[in-house]
């Protein structure tokens, strides 16, 4: 848990009054949490219904870790607690943290950034930006939390509402100027950012997924949009080569800035140049702006997420001249397009890919790579949206050998999870249930100039099987096996 050192504190009347509860007895509050094991003396302990439990269950460890208040429904009335009831807490636990807290993200540079693929890119992106200008910033999202150099461990894409002002709360502390976030549909349905005000609020492309959460794509759509609203986020930075992005510039009543790998647009490609291992670009942006050098980000979608980062950050204060000076060295987030190198003689790689557009566009970056085969292991999670099973399938068959897997099974049987991602495909590959024998696979066959792509799990460390999480990391696993095959 991230909190600033120099606890806050707040009239528990004042903020009852806030949410129009009743409360009107004199109690001073020092923080907030969801979770009873992370509250600290002077908490108020946030009880909210969950999928299985109702937070006041919990009620007693969170007082035994020192709250001193509750926060929650009727369903949570009967607390031994000084309680704030309210019709839905989740709708204002953010604006009670952010008034904890002192409002920390209006004094910080706040970015959000939404999309199905490419969060975790461009929030890294910005976050080295700022760090080779010399800014004091903050990154929080699905790989980790970062405050300036420090590397902390993430639990989901987007904290909850209570967690997440701490953690701006504590990077205002150790004076950062600027912080960038991944901000997922789930996080805006269920009102995790509420309290949170952004700056800029960039949205990189909708693509199939989470529609066992969110049912079907315009809903799915809607969820991203709740970003772009007044009060919320001052400006839009959209990227309107993807049909949902162009549907967003429209609808939405914020400004927009617009940005397109090769269409007319705010901030856009003069020049990319292919060398392989390297990329030469000219972005131009605004009022004239130029940023030209070289980029060692591989894949198309990844120039993508570049021009937004850049477009960012100039937009927040960076100088264009730094930036291009600095554009070699800036890399991609952990398991995105990355590279395993231990002396062999063909490219090998891991990435996050786990929607059927990303796999699409890995695989057509990793044939633009090669003259040779492309190899690739891929598998689809359990317990997620089952539609997009056949849709992964089909898209792992544009390599020359796929070779479907395991990705996480949790409660599935393995076996069905693939019957249903390779269902009646016609493909040259392999099935094979055990990921670490697929990835031994993909290299006994792989030959000089080839490429093999590992898929699905990217920056990930363990397998979930049967509600066990087995340590699995595809990048030493796959670096294993070609040490081995030597």
């Amino acid at each position: 848990m991230i909190r600033p050192i120099i606890s806050p504190s707040a009239s528990l009347s004042k903020i009852a009054n806030l949410i129009g509860a009743e409360f009107d007895q004199e109690l001073e509050i020092s923080g907030i949490s969801q979770n009873a094991d992370d509250c600290l003396p002077g908490d108020l302990f946030v009880a909210i219904k969950g999928n299985k439990f109702h937070g006041i269950a919990f009620l007693d460890q969170a007082i035994k870790n020192g709250a001193v208040a509750v926060l929650t429904d009727k369903e949570g009335a009967n607390s031994s607690l000084p309680t704030l009831i309210v019709e839905n807490p989740r709708l204002v636990v953010g604006e009670i943290a952010s008034y904890i807290f002192g409002e920390p993200s209006a004094n910080l540079f706040s970015v959000g950034i939404t999309g199905t693929n490419g969060k975790t890119t461009v929030t890294t992106l910005l976050h080295q930006i700022w760090q080779k200008a010399n800014w004091d910033s903050g990154l929080i999202g699905t790989v980790n939390t970062q405050i300036n150099s420090e590397v902390l461990p993430s639990i989901h894409t987007t904290p909850e509402a209570s967690a997440l002002q701490g953690i701006l709360a504590a990077m205002r502390e150790r004076h950062c100027r600027a912080v960038a976030m991944e901000v997922s549909s789930h996080a805006l349905v269920q009102n995790r950012v509420n309290g949170t005000h952004f700056n800029i609020a960039g949205f990189t492309n909708l693509t199939q997924d989470h529609l066992d959460f969110h049912g079907d794509m315009e809903s799915y759509f809607k969820a991203k949009a709740k970003l772009f609203t007044f009060g919320r986020s001052d400006l839009a930075v959209i990227n309107i080569d993807d049909q949902y992005g162009a549907k967003l510039a429209q609808a939405i009543d914020i400004p927009v800035l617009k940005i397109s790998r090769t269409g007319k647009a705010d901030w856009r490609y003069e020049e990319i140049i292919n060398f392989g291992s390297s990329t030469q670009v000219k972005i131009r942006g605004r009022d004239g702006v130029l940023i030209e050098g070289q980029t060692r980000l591989l894949g198309d979608f990844n120039l993508d997420n570049l021009l937004m980062a850049v477009a960012i950050a100039v937009m927040s204060g960076v100088d264009p001249i730094e930036i291009s000076a600095n554009l070699v060295s800036y890399t991609g987030a952990p398991g995105r397009l990355e590279q395993i190198n231990v002396g062999q003689k063909f490219l090998a790689f891991v990435d996050y890919a786990h929607t059927p557009d990303a796999v699409d566009n890995v695989l057509r970056s990793a044939r633009a790579m090669t003259k040779g085969n492309v190899i690739a292991v891929l598998g689809c999670g359990g317990d997620r949206d089952k539609t997009k099973r056949p849709l992964m399938g089909k898209a792992l068959t544009a390599a020359d050998l796929p070779i479907f897997t395991s990705d996480n099974p949790r409660s599935e049987d393995p076996e069905v999870i693939l019957q249903e991602m390779v269902g009646n495909l016609s493909h040259s590959g392999h099935v094979i249930v055990d990921r670490k024998a697929a990835i031994e696979m993909a290299i006994s066959i792989a030959k000089p100039g080839d490429v093999v792509a590992v898929l699905g799990k990217g920056h990930e460390t363990g397998q979930e099987i049967v509600g066990i999480k087995h340590p699995f990391d595809d990048r030493k696993v796959l670096a294993e096996a070609i040490a081995g095959a030597k």
